[in-house]
């Protein structure tokens, strides 16, 4: 074993060397929290309020106002074919009460009978004007739309009221207005056709029925048929020196031609039209025949026929709102002709007038007020 070395100090090495461990004291010394009280300083808000002064004025309730309904144009509409037709039956009081005493002095069947021959006109005229287009129209509304145009036909002369009517129908069910013109001008034409027609054959069959002579003077028939001539080449030479009627004349025209046409392919629109215009002045002179049965009248119904022909296609001449007067003093001239009484002839006119025009005019013009407000015309 090597000997071990000394230590600088002179003493061994192997000697074991003492540790004095001195304890170390730790001094906690407490920390102290001073805790310093924060005062809140709360300084009241003074809030002012300053009153609010509430007028309250009294409200004056009166009850619950009704609502202002404002009249509209269609309403309007409505009730001025009401209003017209209680002026016109206010003006002709006398004229329609005459009518009335004479009906009820005649044979109720008669009468009952004329009314059925006028109701059974308003259907043959449906069926000619179902025959004018080759669109098929709801029967109810036509049929209401013909009963109807016989009101309008009071408020403007020469059929315009009733063309009005049935235009403004065909358009609202679909139909173009020069459609539904051209419809009108062929149901015009059908029926004067027809009317002329019956009106020439009856008077190749009873050629002496009508004696015109002591009741019309030579120089009046002569004056208003040298009227009838001169307004007819009036309206030629305007149609055909005024450019933009010549234009709308020849449209029109055309139109009508190829929708003639098209419903003459079709058997069934053509024995519409054709046999519904055919029908309507037969069932009115049967009427007319009615009452002079019902009144006695000394005159043959054929020559009664003959009498209504003659007079309506004379009161055509002098156009006037529903024929009020125009025809009512053809009637009774050519039932003079005829051979009847002029006091009879009158009894009879004012009773047949009282039947086909003045008994359904309040019915008539409650029904287009309707159709008005329905929106069907």
């Amino acid at each position: 074993m090597p000997n071990a070395m000394p230590c600088p100090t002179g003493q061994p090495l192997d000697q074991p060397v003492e540790r004095v461990e001195q304890p170390v004291e730790r001094v906690e010394q407490p920390v102290e929290r001073v805790e310093q009280p924060v005062e809140r300083v709360e300084q009241p808000v003074e809030r002012v309020e300053q009153p609010v002064e509430r007028v309250e004025q009294p409200v004056e309730r009166a009850g619950p106002r009704p609502p202002r309904r404002r009249l509209s144009l269609r309403r309007i509409l409505c009730l001025l074919p009401l209003l017209v037709v209680g002026v016109w039956v206010v003006r002709h009081r006398s004229l329609i009460g005459s009518g009335a005493r004479q009906t009820l002095t005649a044979d109720p069947y008669w009468l009952l009978a004329a009314v059925a021959t006028t109701g059974l006109g308003w259907v043959a005229v449906s069926f000619a004007r179902q025959g004018t287009v080759l669109e098929r129209l709801p029967a109810g509304r036509l049929f209401a739309t013909q009963f109807a145009a016989g009101a309008a036909n009071h408020l403007l002369p020469a059929g315009i009221g009733a063309g009005a009517v049935n235009i403004r129908f065909m358009t609202g069910c679909g139909l173009p207005p020069a459609r539904s013109s051209a419809a009108l001008a062929l149901y015009v034409l059908a029926e004067a056709v027809t009317r002329m027609g019956l009106l020439l054959v009856l008077f190749l069959a009873f050629p002496e029925a009508l004696r015109l002579g002591p009741l019309v003077p030579e120089p009046v028939s002569g004056m208003v048929v040298a009227g009838v001539v001169a307004g007819a080449g009036a309206l030629v030479a305007g149609v055909a020196l005024l450019r933009p009627v010549r234009r709308i004349v020849v449209t029109f025209v055309r139109t009508a031609l190829a929708d003639a046409r098209s419903l003459h392919a079709r058997p069934s629109r053509a024995l519409a039209l054709w046999g519904g215009s055919l029908a309507f002045p037969l069932l009115q002179a049967a009427g007319l025949v009615a009452v002079a049965l019902a009144l006695e009248l000394p005159v043959r119904p054929a020559h009664v026929v003959l009498a209504y022909l003659a007079a309506t296609a004379a009161a055509a001449v002098v156009p006037s709102p529903g024929g009020i007067g125009s025809v009512d003093a053809a009637l009774v001239i050519a039932l003079a002709a005829a051979g009847a009484p002029v006091d009879s002839a009158t009894s009879a006119v004012l009773a047949y007038r009282f039947i086909t025009v003045w008994l359904p005019l309040i019915p008539g013009a409650l029904v287009l007020g309707g159709l008005v407000r329905s929106k069907i015309v």
